[in-house]
Parts: C-alpha cells; sequence; structure tokens
C-alpha cells in the first residue's frame, strides 16, 4: 500500500540566528515528529507564506497548517484571503486537515467562528489538555495529554458545526474538530524544550518576566507529541470518512 500523501501548509519562515538557524523549521519539525510512526507519510511541503497552495483540494490525502508567529487576524498578509478559501474548498471536499496554532485559528476562522486576542495576553508554557469530546477517528480517549503552548489570538466561538475536542487552564476552545476532516489543536505538540526555551529567550531579551518564569517552571511537564502523531496517522487514514 502506497504512503499517505501529506501536503504542510508552512506559513512561518524564520531567518534569525537565534531561532531559524539553530533548529528544523516549522514543517521539519512535523516531519520529525510523524517520522517515529511505524507508518511512514509522504511530505509535500508547501511555502504558503510565500503564497504557494495547493492547486487543488485532491492533490494530497491530506494536509497539515503548521503554527506562525504571525496573526491569522492580519488581513495585511497578502496569502491570508487564498488559504482561507483553500480551507473551505477542502471542508466541502471533507478532505482530512490538521491545524496547529496558527492552524488551529485561521481553519476557525475561515469556515466562520470568531477568532480574538486574549484579553490576558499571551498564553505560553506546557498545559495539560482535557478532551471534552473524543473525535470519531480516535478509537480511545487520550486522557489528559500536555502539549507547548505559546499563543496571543485564541477561539472564542467555534465555526458551525464544529465541536469542542479540548480545553486547558488558559484556553478555552484548545482543539476543536468536524465529521471526520477537520481536527485542530491550538498547542505546539511538534515543539521540545530547547526550542521553547529559546523562543522564551527570544521574548525575553535578557528580562526575565513573571509570565516566562511561569513558562519555564512548566517545561518540567512531560509532553505527548507522539501521541498526537498517533492521531494524526489515525485520522490521515480515515480519508476524512466520520
Amino acid at each position: 500500500m502506497a504512503p499517505l500523501r501529506i501536503g504542510i501548509l508552512q506559513v512561518n519562515h524564520d531567518k534569525s540566528e537565534d531561532i531559524g538557524d539553530r533548529f528544523p523549521d516549522d514543517s521539519h519539525r512535523f516531519r520529525d515528529l510523524f517520522d517515529e510512526l511505524d507508518t511512514r507519510f509522504r511530505y509535500r511541503v508547501y511555502m504558503t507564506i510565500g503564497g504557494e497552495l495547493p492547486q487543488s483540494a485532491d492533490e494530497q490525502d491530506g494536509f497539515l497548517i503548521t503554527g506562525s508567529p504571525l496573526s491569522a487576524l492580519d488581513d495585511s498578509l497578502p496569502w491570508l484571503a487564498d488559504l482561507m478559501e483553500f480551507i473551505r474548498e477542502c471542508d466541502l471536499a471533507k478532505v482530512p486537515m490538521i491545524g496547529a496554532c496558527f492552524g488551529h485559528q485561521v481553519i476557525a476562522r475561515a469556515l466562520g467562528g470568531t477568532l480574538l486576542k486574549r484579553e490576558g495576553g499571551y498564553n505560553i508554557g506546557v498545559e495539560p489538555h482535557e478532551f471534552v469530546e473524543v473525535p470519531p477517528s480516535l478509537d480511545v480517549g487520550p486522557g489528559m495529554p500536555a502539549f507547548h503552548m505559546f499563543h496571543e489570538d485564541e477561539v472564542a466561538d467555534l465555526p458551525p458545526g464544529c465541536r469542542l475536542m479540548a480545553r486547558t487552564t488558559g484556553c478555552g476552545i484548545a482543539g476543536f474538530y468536524k465529521d471526520g476532516h477537520i481536527l485542530t489543536l491550538q498547542a505546539h505538540p511538534e515543539f521540545h524544550n530547547d526550542f521553547m526555551n529559546a523562543l522564551l529567550d527570544q521574548m525575553a531579551g535578557g528580562s526575565e518576566t513573571p509570565l516566562l518564569k511561569a513558562a519555564r517552571a512548566s517545561l518540567s511537564q512531560q509532553t505527548d507529541g507522539t501521541a498526537f502523531a498517533r492521531w494524526a496517522q489515525a485520522f490521515y487514514a480515515r480519508g476524512g470518512r466520520p
């Protein structure tokens, strides 16, 4: 059986010396995570941040939209409207699509949900996730896995037809799904602590705040990127079926 074809829509390209030159980019972090599975995918990376998108929803077997420090509320991004139109095309065709962080937010906005700036500012650190409803692609409830969080925007209202999947102490809509073809997390399951610490160093600029100190303290918790990879594998294998 041929491997599933997964298109990764990359919406970030970090060129900094302290982050971009030290760590794999967003698409490779997801590929590294998925490549730990027994079943491998075949990848195509689309540099969506540069305007590259698939020609049609059936170009791949499924898609993933990465995270980004950019805001899905920023209509000045020249590629954002086309990305949201492609999300709606995949939704109509019921092509499996996963969104993480920015991906989670832009899917929500494209499908008619409400995206806002958080009243409390950034939510940063490792947070256990309470899964309130298990998507059809998961056979067993995942319990309380923990993932890295790093976001200033948040989904305030779910899009029509979508169901709340997960919440955390800092994020009321930490994940949602629609039928068998949309699956999102506000979190960064592809992060690891070295990368997170580098982001915190960059944000601190030499001055630690209570927010950053609390975020660093939370990194003592074990994260569950491998669990996310298994869910993604099961989700894509269902081919969008409920």
